[in-house]
């Protein structure tokens, strides 16, 4: 009896090995936040591209972008912890979603971090129909119209809705939310003046200042932002202190075998330093980061830390 024991115990502490060592044997599902033309979707197609050549099986692109990233990161949470499914995601549902409404996972118990892939400032864009060209005009026009003014974000809990919220406590303008799943659709809508203004990452946003429909104003970097810097940063225009990053990260399920998480970082990181996709992500304002699965946990642990007392002080609640 206690031999058979012996057996099945050391059987069961040997099968992440033998999971590890015949990984991957089939296609890998990466499930993204936010939906398709979205800069996550543009980031995660282009390591998903690079890695199915690494890992010599199919990786499989999939946007579920509601709920603000949730619904995504929560598959992923609840799979089965054996490689074969991993999450692009952003601060929203991993920082600041948990924060204010309930969500189906603990990002600390149901998720292991595997890579920060990218850092990007938001891009405070406007209408171009609006009669400002400066940070400081836009303040003003605002301020003399309480209330009257709509903003885009890309979802409840995102940096561009935790990052405009906090503008505005700053500043004491008076604007009102309209969230979104994902960039594509708010920039449209600001496109279209249904919303005047959003904070998001420069790529779903490009075309659209080229094409002249967009103003871009401002980032939310401390300084200039070295891949755009025409852009004054809010910080240096007219409020000390102002800072807000959107950065992406991988995620596989909590019991994912470490040699596999091992084995993602490591082709990641090197995809990260390829130069045509330096060059390609660089061209669309991402700074590409790389480094390991720890330095992604302390992102996550910091970077909630410093949104709770601003979500407790703006009172800020997602039903």
């Amino acid at each position: 009896m206690l031999k058979r024991l012996a057996v099945t115990l050391l059987a069961l502490a040997l099968a992440p090995l033998a999971l590890a060592q015949n990984w991957p044997d089939r296609p890998i599902k990466f499930v993204m936040t936010a939906p398709a033309g979205s800069s996550i979707d543009t980031l995660g197609r282009v390591i998903a591209d690079k890695l199915k050549d690494r890992l010599g099986q199919p990786v499989v692109v999939e946007n579920k972008p509601a709920a603000g990233g949730t619904v995504a990161t929560a598959e992923v949470a609840h799979a089965p912890p054996d490689g074969y499914m991993m999450v692009l995601a952003y601060p929203g549902p991993l920082s600041a979603s948990p924060q204010m409404r309930k969500v189906p996972y603990d990002v600390q118990k149901d998720l292991a971090p595997v890579i920060i892939t990218s850092n990007q400032p938001n891009v405070l864009a406007i209408n171009a129909t609006l009669p400002v060209k400066t940070f400081e005009e836009l303040v003003a026009y605002v301020k003399a119209r309480p209330g009257q003014l709509n903003y885009a974000s890309v979802g409840n809990g995102s940096s561009s809705h935790l990052g405009m919220e906090l503008l505005k406590s700053m500043t004491g303008m008076d604007i009102v939310h309209v969230p979104f799943n994902g960039s594509p659709p708010a920039v449209t809508a600001t496109v279209q003046n249904e919303t005047q203004m959003l904070f998001a990452v420069m790529q779903p946003l490009k075309a659209q200042i080229d094409a002249g429909k967009l103003r871009a104003l401002a980032v939310t970097t401390p300084a200039r932002f070295t891949l755009l810097p025409e852009l004054p940063s809010i910080a240096e225009s007219a409020v000390p202190g102002f800072e807000v990053s959107a950065w992406n990260g991988v995620l596989v399920p909590a019991a994912t075998p470490k040699p596999i998480i091992a084995r993602l970082n490591r082709e990641i990181n090197a995809i990260l330093k390829e130069p045509d996709v330096v060059h390609k992500l660089n061209a669309q304002g991402f700074e590409l980061v790389g480094g390991t699965p720890e330095a992604f946990g302390k992102l996550i642990v910091d970077d909630t830390a410093r949104w709770a007392p601003v979500i407790r002080k703006l009172g800020l609640k997602v039903d």
